[in-house]
């Protein structure tokens, strides 16, 4: 991923640094073709807006590639709910079919995938971009392609929580230098918006029914707290005036009713009562949002005498 001010200055940076050698690198070893350099190339061919050095020439063409079947299958391509620490991988998938002359088990062909958020993957910001795909052949023109991307939340903001979406993309530098190569004789393929999920904030729920025991008939106070991942600050915080649903499973029962909703206080916390009836679980409930996943408490067993 990489934050930025305009898709272009980046844009542009990367290019040049994966296809111009600067001044001061002169007699240096030369770089390989580099992931971040295919991606610079596929956002500026996409958006039409690269800035290249007047050193490189050329335009890149359109590669004979597209892309089908691709799906993103975290949670079962649902949701990607991202905590305060771990780096959460996304498996993604997709079929490649080529023209016959396309070598996409050349080292510098790059099929990619691209999570972000954003009208386009042209005008994208922020996104997470994929390992180098591998692809098996199943024919001589076709291939089905894995890869993940990683999504590390020490690199997100609280408001890149939402919608976002998926892209792939192949580069071809077809042997060119990547210091000094003519973009005529690289191809670029991309397909945007093929999956829309939204990236949330994951959340926590806590519950605490009391006393325990208690005699029926009499009042029970029901406690716990909303909270979710502040990827800023590398806690977790309460979500505040949020709908809960206080509910109920009888002891022999298997499913949970509804007894009151209430929201969450301005940190999060939530505080009800009811009357003790039979022994069973008492749990909260939270339907969700789009930046927030829905969640329900593990249920405080309470024994009415």
């Amino acid at each position: 991923m990489r934050k930025r001010t305009t898709v272009a200055a980046i844009t542009g940076a990367l290019a040049l640094s994966a296809l111009a050698v600067p001044a001061s690198a002169v007699g240096a070893p030369k770089p390989a073709a580099s992931v971040a350099g295919a991606v610079s190339l596929a956002h500026g061919a996409d958006s039409g807006k690269a800035a290249f050095s007047a050193a490189v020439a050329g335009t890149p063409y359109n590669l004979d590639a597209s892309f089908s079947k691709v799906k993103v299958t975290y949670n079962k391509g649902k949701n990607i709910a991202v905590g305060t620490t771990n780096v959460v991988k996304v498996p993604v998938s997709f079929t490649l079919t080529h023209g016959a002359d396309v070598d996409i088990h050349a080292k510098d062909f790059y099929a990619l995938a691209e999570l972000y958020r954003g009208n386009s993957f042209a005008d994208s910001y922020p996104w997470f971009d994929s390992a180098k795909a591998k692809c098996t052949d199943s024919s001589a023109t076709v291939a089905t392609c894995t890869t993940s991307v990683s999504v590390n939340p020490l690199e997100l903001l609280n408001t890149d929580a939402g919608a976002w979406k998926a892209a792939v993309f192949a580069v071809a530098y077809n042997g060119e230098d990547p210091e000094e190569g003519n973009l005529d004789k690289v191809g670029i393929a991309v397909k945007d918006k093929v999956a829309a999920f939204n990236l949330q904030r994951l959340s926590k729920l806590t519950v605490d029914a009391s006393p325990e025991p208690v005699k029926k008939g009499k009042t029970i106070t029901v406690t716990g707290k909303l909270s979710r991942a502040n990827w800023e600050t590398g806690t977790y915080a309460g979500y505040t005036v949020q709908p809960v649903k206080l509910q109920f499973r009888k002891k022999s029962a298997t499913t949970y009713t509804t007894v009151k909703t209430i929201k969450s206080n301005s940190t999060g916390n939530l505080k009800t009562t009811t009357k003790a009836t039979v022994d069973g679980y008492f749990r909260y409930s939270f339907a969700g949002t789009s930046t927030t996943p829905a969640i329900n408490a593990t249920g405080d067993y309470v024994d009415v005498k």
